[in-house]
């Protein structure tokens, strides 16, 4: 523990093994830029996070000695020169106020496809920088009976052998670990319906499918089209059990779903004439507004639209779109909230980037124009410094700070919404 009460940074060495340094404070990053802490900047390590360890990247902390931040080269404890950064994969429904503060080698490679909060330890425990942004339990590590999972999984695969969602849905859970499919086999909560294998966007952050050879996708993508009944079946099967029963297209295991959009408004029809209940939700790019509007006459009742920015520049350097652009995306979402569905953002979050005051100045723009309902905050998997070298980013003054962003929006729309979640109300 500091003097200050604030955290120590932590390292580790080439084994793994994390270590405390407590004339060290912990640090933040955003885009790069490293920060010292305030009380409020940090919880307690949520259970389910992970901790990663960085290669090439060098701690970095600030020396309550020296009255600066200081670059740690080597071990303290062992001499060792090999030391690395270590950052946390904070739990679902949380969001990160600061990335993990480093200094980068020569030469070093991308970081896989995950968020890296900074982390450090306070009082006998690990502290990252986040916030809790929804109150939601449905992806929380302590809700999920795994051996319950599993046996409830292998039931539906061999009884359900004609449905190829199902199938696939199996392998979601028991071999990546997808909390909604999870789900779908504990019967509750959020379920999903992956349906498409194709894209119309290449986003530098897919999880699903790569072109860049220094970046592993993390997890297979779809490799078929359900039909419509294979889709209905999976839906009612969760809808008529589940508590506070939510249905999704568009998930990280497949494309983009408006591709399959005349599948899937035949399965949103074929669902609504078996039940009345059950919300049944798209999560899109929102690139083409037309086939939103097919299946909002269909029946969805509630849509998510990912985004990392709205600065054309910024968008269409992450997505790198197909045959659309950012503002077939805001028709998308106009469209949506004058058919009087439910509309959320899936934001992606990034300190130093969604908080830039010019980045902050477009979304308020945005929302001034047309207002949504909720704000999905979700951290960007990604390595900070690729993805802001590669969207070419240039800041435009000092960040805001996530929740001091947050705070704003609040005050400027106080209708919208927080949260991480697609929520039930049907």
């Amino acid at each position: 523990m500091t003097q200050v009460n604030r955290p120590c940074l932590v390292f580790a060495d080439k084994k793994g093994q994390i270590y405390e340094l407590p004339d060290v404070e912990m640090v933040g990053a955003h885009a790069g830029r490293w920060k010292r802490l305030s009380p409020g900047d940090w919880i307690p390590l949520p259970e389910g996070s992970e901790l990663f360890i960085l290669p090439d990247r060098l701690p970095v902390g600030y020396s309550l000695e020296h009255k600066n931040f200081v670059v740690l080269d080597q071990n303290p404890y062992t001499l060792e020169k090999a030391v690395f950064a270590v950052a946390a994969f904070v739990a679902p429904a949380h969001t990160a106020l600061y990335h993990a503060a480093y200094k980068t080698k020569q030469r070093a490679k991308i970081l896989p496809l995950f968020s890296y909060a900074s982390v450090g330890w306070l009082d006998g425990q690990f502290v990252v920088t986040a916030v809790r942004v929804d109150p939601d339990v449905r992806q929380d590590i302590d809700r999920f009976d795994l051996n319950r999972v599993s046996i409830n999984a292998r039931k539906f695969i061999s009884a359900y052998k004609h449905n190829r969602l199902i199938q696939h849905l199996g392998k979601c859970a028991l071999s990546y670990a997808c909390p909604a499919a999870r789900n779908f086999f504990l019967r509750r909560w959020e379920a999903p319906l992956p349906t498409s294998p194709a894209c119309n966007a290449k986003c530098l952050g897919c999880i699903s499918h790569q072109d860049n050879s220094q970046i592993c996708a993390t997890q297979d993508r779809i490799s078929f089209v359900p039909n419509p009944e294979e889709i209905a079946e999976v839906a009612t099967l969760h809808i008529k059990v589940a508590e506070k029963p939510v249905v999704s297209f568009g998930q990280g295991c497949e494309g983009e779903p408006l591709l399959q959009s005349e599948t899937i408004g035949k399965a949103i029809e074929l669902i609504r004439q078996d039940v009345n209940f059950g919300t049944i939700n798209l999560n899109t790019n929102g690139s083409l507004p037309d086939r939103v509007y097919h299946l909002i006459r269909s029946g969805l009742d509630s849509i998510r639209i990912s985004l990392n920015s709205f600065q054309d520049k910024y968008y269409h350097n992450y997505y790198r779109p197909i045959g659309y652009s950012l503002d077939d995306v805001k028709r998308t979402i106009k469209l949506a909230k004058s058919e009087n569905i439910f509309v959320s953002l899936n934001y992606f979050i990034l300190p130093g980037f969604t908080d830039d005051p010019a980045e902050f100045r477009s979304l308020v723009q945005f929302l001034q124009e047309c207002s949504v309902d909720l704000i999905q905050m979700r951290n960007l998997n990604i390595d900070p410094e690729w993805y802001l070298d590669s969207i070419e980013f240039v800041p435009t003054g000092p960040p805001l700070g996530i929740k001091k962003w947050m705070e704003i929006l609040k005050d400027k729309f106080p209708d919208i919404k927080f949260g991480y979640f697609n929520p039930h109300f049907k």
